[in-house]
């Protein structure tokens, strides 16, 4: 890290691209281990509870792409800083997986939505986990 003529800090483009690669890193990593946490959480219960089962599962998939859909927009709302595209698509993502967990629901039982929620916030807090051990290497 190296100090700009305003006194601030700036990184090297070497020390952008390391952390360029280790979030890339851990986006990845975090989508997969949450894959196969819902994928053998939903197997270990769906003999005896078989709709929630489906909903963590569907719930793992669907947070997991919505983990690359919210990663790829934030990306383009950086690069473009076109702030309205970026607002369309946060509003067709909550209601593209804001409708799932009520079809859980109404199909029944009504806390089945609980489990695919569950499973829909694990990328995120598998990310959050990864980035918060990794901790930040450049403070100002």
């Amino acid at each position: 890290m190296q100090e700009d003529e305003s006194g601030g800090r700036s990184y090297s483009v070497a020390e952008a691209e390391a952390d360029l690669a280790a979030y890339r890193a851990l986006k990845r990593s975090a989508s997969a281990r949450s894959l196969v946490i819902a994928a053998v959480g939903s197997l270990l219960v769906a003999r005896w509870l078989p709709v929630p089962a489906l909903a963590l599962a569907a719930g793992g998939l669907c947070g997991v792409f919505n983990t690359f859909l919210t990663t790829l927009t934030t990306e383009r709302l950086l690069d473009s800083r076109n702030v309205g595209l970026f607002v369309l698509s946060s509003f067709l993502r909550i209601g593209l997986f804001g409708i799932v967990p009520v079809a859980f629901a109404a199909h029944g039982p009504w806390w089945s939505m609980a489990w695919y929620f569950a499973g829909f916030f694990l990328p995120l807090t598998l990310f959050a986990f990864g980035a918060k051990q990794r901790g930040g290497t450049h403070r100002a």
